[in-house]
């Protein structure tokens, strides 16, 4: 299926479901639950604050050499985002950050394919946060103390009401 046909078939409108496809355009969903969301609210939320030269987003589909994968939030340069323009469907390469929130659902050899797959596309970071809030960040090269783009981001996201 093309990535326009997903994103236009009202079945698939407000589902509970993130959707991405795989290399043979099959549609693949993942259950999202309240905790993701509070946690992608909350480093979208932060992230926004950072911003110096350039936008978040959330849910962005990038295409891959293994279909459509949907990052949960990205950051892209005001270059990137002149580059190919804000208003797309789909993004045919990764936004400089990529950030995904680790579910339960999510299997470590499907963050790692996934991880490889955002470098591939041309990601400069890989943000990748637990279900406890902790905070790892890749580049290409491996893990990193802290992000590279965005120094000042916290290592662990608190989503507790105090």
């Amino acid at each position: 299926m093309e990535w326009r046909e997903v994103v236009e078939h009202p079945d698939l409108r407000n589902l509970p479901f993130k959707i991405e496809t795989n290399e043979w355009g099959k549609i693949l969903m993942t259950p999202i639950s309240g905790t993701h969301e509070l946690y992608q609210s909350e480093i979208g939320r932060l992230l926004k604050r950072l911003e110096k030269g350039g936008r978040t987003s959330m849910e962005c589909p990038i295409q891959t050499s293994q279909g459509v994968k949907v990052a949960d939030i990205v950051w892209a340069s005001t270059a990137f985002l002149q580059k190919h323009g804000a208003r797309i469907l789909l993004f045919p390469e990764s936004p400089e950050v990529v950030v995904e929130v680790q579910s339960t659902s999510n299997f470590a050899a499907e963050m790692e394919e996934k991880k490889l797959l955002y470098f591939e596309a041309g990601a400069k970071e890989l943000w990748l946060c637990d279900d406890e809030g902790n905070m790892r960040f890749l580049n290409p090269e491996g893990e990193l103390e802290r992000s590279q783009v965005f120094g000042d981001f916290p290592k662990h996201i608190d989503i507790e009401m105090e």
